[in-house]
C-alpha cells in the first residue's frame, strides 16, 4: 500500500511541477522596457530578429513624441477636472475659455491619432503580408475606437 501511495504522490507532484512550469513559461513579460513591451509582437507575429530590431528602432524614434502627447493629454485631463470642479462648486463656467479648451483637446486628439496611425503604418511596413494582416487585425478595432474617444 505504501508503494502505491508513493507512486500516486510522485505522479501528483510531477503533474503540479509540469503545470507550474508551463504556467511560468507562458507568462507575458513583466518589465517596463521597450523590448519587454514589444515582446508580444515578436511572439504573436513570429517576427525575425531583424524585423524585431527594425520595429524597436521605429518605436524608439516615435517614443519622445508619443510621451510628449501623453503629457499633454494628462495636463488636459487636469484642466478638464478644474473646469468640472468650477462648474459643480460655483455653478458657472467661462464658456469662451471652455470652447478654447475643447478646440485644444480636439487638436491634441487628432495629433495622438495621427501619430499612432503613423507608428502602426511604419511598423507594418517591416512585416510580411501575413504578419501585417494579423497585426492590423489585432490593432484595427483599437485604432477605430480612438476616433470615438474625443471629448466634444
Amino acid at each position: 500500500m505504501k508503494h502505491t501511495f508513493f507512486i500516486v504522490l510522485a505522479g501528483l507532484m510531477s503533474a503540479v511541477l509540469a503545470h507550474v512550469g508551463w504556467f511560468f513559461s507562458q507568462q507575458p513579460c513583466h518589465g517596463n522596457g521597450l523590448d519587454c513591451q514589444l515582446e508580444w509582437m515578436k511572439t504573436e507575429l513570429k517576427l525575425s530578429n531583424e524585423q524585431f530590431a527594425r520595429i524597436k528602432a521605429i518605436h524608439e524614434q516615435s517614443s519622445p513624441r508619443l510621451l510628449a502627447l501623453a503629457a499633454q493629454v494628462a495636463r488636459m485631463r487636469e484642466e478638464y477636472d478644474a473646469f468640472e470642479h468650477e462648474r459643480t462648486t460655483s455653478g458657472q463656467i467661462d464658456f469662451l475659455e471652455f470652447a478654447h479648451f475643447v478646440e485644444q483637446r480636439r487638436a491634441v486628439d487628432r495629433e495622438c491619432l495621427t501619430s499612432t496611425q503613423r507608428l502602426v503604418a511604419d511598423t507594418s511596413q517591416v512585416m510580411t503580408a501575413k504578419q501585417r494582416e494579423r497585426y492590423l487585425g489585432l490593432l484595427g478595432p483599437v485604432l477605430q475606437m480612438g476616433t470615438r474617444l474625443t471629448i466634444d
